[in-house]
């Protein structure tokens, strides 16, 4: 793991809170030291804190987005605004955490996208939706890890998706929320469960986390003069459909 904020007090003690919890933490101070450090031994995930000097944690995370790196990010941040957390994951950060945070909400979140991202027999992980999704119904179809529904095709082992045939270019939640929802494609999936199977836990109901990753996939899907797929059912959730 790697650890990146300038405010020596909660970097040790982030620091050897991890390690107590079993993580080896290499922590470093800035952004500068950030991207060194992820370029010369790559991290299986990485906790950045979002004010730093020179190169702040969105610019690390928007550096090695660019460079197609998709190790996990859970941001660190003091700001509070919804504007604020859209930019992390605008970004391209996985999770955030606002300060001050309690350690153990640090762990269930690291342990939440460490699930989501850990291999299994060298295939990407199924999400915790695996043991327990409902069957799907006869509109999603699944052929040796090929899956479509509704127009769309991804192929999950090489994460690759489809719209006809335009390929999608999807960040990693992208692509597990889209496929919740073509594995589920006629059924309508609610908020808590479309939380826990993609983030491994209820952010609560004033969360815009759900909301910020659909418009995401919504903008990406809908084509102009293509039909939406994904519909709002208000109050109660999202479902993947052609009208």
């Amino acid at each position: 793991m790697l650890l990146a904020e300038d405010d020596r007090a909660i970097r040790h003690a982030l620091e050897r809170a991890l390690t107590l919890e079993g993580y080896a933490v290499t922590a470093v101070a800035d952004g500068v030291e950030a991207l060194a450090q992820a370029h010369r031994t790559p991290p299986d995930i990485l906790v950045l804190d979002v004010m730093m000097p020179g190169i702040d944690g969105l610019q690390v995370c928007r550096v090695l987005r660019a460079e197609g790196d998709r190790t996990p990010i859970l941001m660190l941040t003091a700001l509070v605004e919804t504007a604020d957390r859209i930019a992390g994951l605008d970004a391209g950060a996985d999770d955030y955490v606002v300060k001050p945070f309690d350690v153990e909400e640090v762990f269930a979140r690291l342990r939440a996208l460490l699930r989501r991202t850990s291999p299994v027999n060298g295939a990407p992980a199924a999400g915790p939706e695996a043991a327990s999704a409902p069957a799907p119904v006869p509109v999603s179809r699944e052929v040796l890890g090929q899956i479509s529904a509704a127009g769309l095709h991804m192929d999950v082992q090489a994460r690759r998706a489809w719209r006809g045939q335009r390929e999608l270019e999807l960040t990693r939640t992208e692509f597990e929320l889209l496929e919740l929802l073509v594995r589920n494609a006629g059924i309508v999936l609610d908020h808590a469960t479309i939380y826990d199977r993609i983030w491994g836990y209820d952010f609560g109901p004033g969360s815009k986390n759900l909301a910020v990753y659909v418009g995401y996939l919504r903008r990406k899907l809908d084509g102009p003069g293509a039909p939406a797929l994904i519909h709002t059912v208000r109050g109660v959730g999202y479902v993947l459909r052609e009208d």
